[in-house]
């Protein structure tokens, strides 16, 4: 009887507590309408109501989790792209380019419309259907590309008048729009003779069909073991994750649990299919950017014990989101539930609801970790991301992957492209020590400078000593302390040369052979993939980290 009552007063309390929140919501809603109302009529200036009402909502949505977001109709399209890997338009990438002040063409999409019609990589984009693409001006980057990439879109087999700068010359090129279908799958194939490679980019629509029928082909030619490759894969569709964990885990395992607060948040996924291949020795290539359903496959696979994971701890995404449609043809796309993994675990790495004084998520601390374990019995840990059975580092130094962003590198890759007509193939392609000498030359002489940190700091410092009269020897210390922070470019490239040569390559080899080849070049000196082959290729090895 006590039992009951006591449930019953927390029954009670909950819905108090509810109808206390929706009372909450209701005047702050009067509020902020009487607000908007006020601005409306008494502002000096006509106020734009979709534009400040969005941003309004974007604010409020930014203080959740950077997942939770709001699509207008007109953005809507953005969330169906990421979702199922189609859009209507030309299959190329664009790229906000400063010397021009325009957009260029940054990657180009094989066998797409852009490409048949003989758009080039460079190629800086003037007007479009006679309305002028730039200069951006004041405008903010993401506006302006976003205004350009959507006048490139429309309807399959509408003309797209596209007027570009190439060089000195002003072409004019019709493209003829299409539904373009971005590859989930852009390469398969053996390497290290037989061992079967895959690597998968998003989890879109049907991607478990693409991987099912790429184990397949393996299987034919030859492969005795498969590298499942999920780096810089940032997730998608949860139903596709365990799809692909099916195609080697048996019918009827539990692989995902989702939590949120209501019932329809509650879901629980198993495999449902025929899997492939239950016996096939099996890795998982992960990093800090796998994420998300990426973390699913390598979570779940490691917990089954089915795979062997190899590189770096990945992401730690443990929440679900789900689309909500909203009036006007809105969207929003909100976080519901947790999700956990066969173990029990959840590997969500950021406590959104709790904040440094300067905004940014607390991160659960290793030691706060809790401990699980596999079907085997092997010790795995939740709260930040898959730790993979094989740690092998391989990431690229923060001021590269600046440099690689760069216009400075950009200019570089087109020069070099423009004077060779031809390449070698994707797996043999590398640039020789002159061209790397070359390329350090040329970088260095451009004055690139990354925007790091550590600079945003020293100008925010300065800011702030000029604000408070400092004296002039203290901004004499502080300009020391800017040139001593300034990096030696010249240094840094000679350091690090196999890895920049590694990105170089496959970034030409993106011009000449898309995607695909890019993928097959940058397999040539991987030190994550080798240490995935070479347990492969070990059956005690590969038994004993799985507890078999």
């Amino acid at each position: 009887m006590k039992k009951v009552c006591f449930s019953l007063l927390i029954c009670l309390a909950a819905t108090a507590a509810m109808a206390q929140n929706l009372q909450n919501a209701s005047k702050q809603l009067k509020v902020f309408n009487q607000l908007y109302k006020t601005l409306d009529m008494y502002y000096v200036d006509t106020l734009d109501a979709e534009k400040n009402i969005t941003t309004a909502i974007n604010a409020m949505l930014y203080d959740l989790d950077p997942y939770t977001e709001y699509y207008t109709a007109k953005t809507a399209r953005e969330l169906n792209t990421m979702t199922t890997g189609k859009y209507a338009g030309v299959g190329m990438l664009i790229h906000y380019y400063k010397a021009e002040d325009r957009c260029v063409a940054y990657q180009l999409f094989e066998d797409k419309p852009a490409q048949k019609a003989g758009i080039k990589v460079g190629d800086v984009i003037l007007s479009i259907d006679g309305k002028e693409m730039g200069p951006k001006g004041s405008k903010p980057v993401n506006d302006f590309t976003n205004s350009v990439s959507s006048a490139l879109r429309g309807d399959p087999n509408t003309v797209a008048h596209v007027r570009v700068k190439r060089l000195t010359d002003t072409l004019d090129i019709d493209i003829t729009r299409a539904s373009v279908q971005l590859p989930a799958m852009p390469y398969s194939g053996l390497v290290d003779g037989d061992v079967g490679y895959i690597y998968l980019s998003s989890f879109t629509t049907d991607c478990s069909d693409d991987v099912r029928q790429a184990v397949r082909n393996l299987k034919e030619q030859g492969a005795k073991s498969i590298v499942l490759d999920l780096r810089n894969n940032g997730g998608g569709l949860a139903n596709e994750a365990v799809k692909i964990v099916n195609i080697f885990v048996e019918k009827g395992k539990l692989i995902l649990k989702m939590k949120g607060k209501v019932a329809a948040a509650n879901t629980s996924y198993a495999t449902q299919g025929i899997p492939e291949d239950l016996d096939i020795p099996l890795a998982v290539l992960v990093n800090g950017a796998s994420a998300s359903s990426s973390e699913i496959v390598c979570g779940s696979l490691q917990d089954l014990d089915r795979a062997v994971i190899v590189g770096e701890r990945t992401f730690g995404k443990g929440l679900v989101q789900q689309p909500h449609e909203l009036p006007y043809d809105g969207v929003l796309k909100l976080t519901t539930s947790h999700y956990y993994i066969p173990s029990g675990r959840c590997i969500q790495a950021l406590d959104y609801s709790h904040r440094t004084d300067n905004g940014e998520a607390y991160r659960t601390p290793d030691s706060l970790t809790h401990t699980f374990y596999t079907e085997a019995g092997r010790p795995v840990k939740d709260g930040g991301g898959i730790t993979p059975d094989i740690t092998v580092s391989d990431t690229i130094p923060t001021l590269l992957a600046y440099l690689r962003n760069s216009d400075e590198y950009f200019d570089w890759l087109n020069a070099y492209c423009r004077s060779h007509e031809t390449i070698s193939p994707a797996g043999e392609f590398g640039i020789s020590d002159e061209d790397y000498e070359a390329f350090t030359d040329s970088i260095v002489k451009s004055g690139f400078t990354p925007e790091n940190r550590s600079k945003r700091v020293v100008e925010q410092l300065r800011k702030i000593l000029k604000a408070e009269d400092a004296s002039e020897e203290a901004m004499q210390n502080l300009s020391t302390l800017e040139e001593s922070l300034k990096p030696d470019l010249a240094k840094i490239l000679a350091q690090h040369k196999d890895k920049m040569s590694r990105c170089i390559n496959a970034d030409i080899c993106d011009r000449y052979y898309y995607s695909a080849g890019a993928q097959q070049n940058a397999l040539l000196h991987d030190v994550q993939l080798d240490a995935a082959v070479a347990v492969l290729k070990d059956s005690k090895r590969y038994k004993e980290i799985l507890g078999q």
